[in-house]
């Protein structure tokens, strides 16, 4: 199995922060959660120190050649947002993608991304604040400053940092399964998911109140018995709210509406069972709450562009190796 190559691009100027994104995510040896062990570049425009606005140093080993054979191509971030990325840059970023490497534009990155061409006609999400310079400067792409990540297949695009984070355990959980991104999740103590259509603008409780914790402890129990039935109206009651403030509540506490967010956790649950189990089908579908094999089909083909069987297939042979890259290591 060869090693994937990971290579993330910085520049003089750029926040740690930001940079940290990709080095958390992709940086370091994961092989125990069952990901490969990736070959992880820092490039730069060309080798050498790069300044981070914080005014701290940082080493990138490598110039744009190290662009040259990777799998994915992250940009954490961008500066000065008006200019055209450089000539090199952009036949670097086009040549890449000619070749079939992921290529990644976490927060400003995606205004790189769009710069390149890679973006036209397409739909592209980053900072909220930035998404009307972006809209003018590319009138050829859709921008959706409302998401936290879209993700075109080739060119995944995401919001701000939180939403970057969100967006690299996407990834992990598209190429890797279910189960490697919430073992990592875990470990970076991460939510497990946030689904990219989710609302930049996220408003949580100040203050701890009965009510608040009631409603935490109401979705606890749907995500507990997610192959019962649960309606809005009984989940309400439980959270001891009236329908009209459960939705309210909600929206603003976890982005989306409760029935996306109950489908997305059913057919997070219906991914580990496909990968770790020998389940049927229809057992897979019975115990995430879909009630039948169809229904979960129709699911899985909506939000993942894949059926389960194929799902199965794929992600519990990368489990299988994962986990014997792991006793190996």
């Amino acid at each position: 199995m060869t090693t994937p190559i990971i290579a993330v691009l910085a520049f003089d100027g750029i926040s740690p922060f930001h940079l940290s994104v990709p080095c958390l995510v992709f940086g370091e040896d994961r092989t125990s959660l069952g990901l490969p062990r990736f070959e992880f570049r820092i490039c730069g425009i060309k080798a050498g120190p790069i300044h981070t606005e914080a005014g701290l140093t940082v080493a990138a080993p490598h110039g744009l050649e190290g662009l040259d054979g990777a799998d994915m191509v992250i940009i954490p971030s961008w500066h000065h947002l008006g200019e055209p990325p450089s000539p090199l840059l952009v036949e670097a970023l086009r040549k890449a993608h000619r070749r079939g490497a992921l290529i990644v534009g976490l927060c400003l990155g995606t205004f790189a991304i769009a710069a390149a061409g890679l973006l036209s006609g397409r739909t592209a999400a980053t900072h909220w604040a930035y998404a009307e310079q972006l809209q003018e400067l590319h009138p050829d792409i859709h921008v959706d400053q409302t998401v936290l990540y879209v993700d075109n297949g080739d060119v995944v695009t995401s919001a701000g940092v939180a939403a970057g984070l969100d967006c690299c355990l996407h990834i992990v959980r598209a190429r890797y399964g279910a189960e490697a991104a919430l073992r990592l999740a875990r470990q970076i103590v991460l939510s497990p998911h946030r689904q990219g259509g989710q609302a930049q603008f996220i408003e949580r409780p100040v203050a701890k109140s009965a009510n608040a914790d009631r409603f935490t402890q109401a979705l606890d129990a749907v995500r507990a018995t997610l192959g019962e039935t649960h309606s809005l109206d009984s989940v309400a009651e439980a959270a001891g709210l009236t329908r009209r403030t459960f939705t309210r509540r909600f929206q603003k506490s976890i982005g989306t509406s409760f029935v996306e967010w109950l489908v997305g956790q059913r057919i997070e649950l219906a991914q580990r069972l496909l990968e770790a189990t020998e389940k049927s089908i229809d057992i897979v579908a019975f115990e995430a709450g879909f009630g039948s094999a169809t229904s979960l089909r129709q699911h899985f083909a909506a939000r993942l562009r894949t059926s389960p069987a194929q799902y199965r297939r794929e992600f519990s042979r990368r489990t299988d190796q994962g986990e014997r890259m792991a006793l190996s290591s």
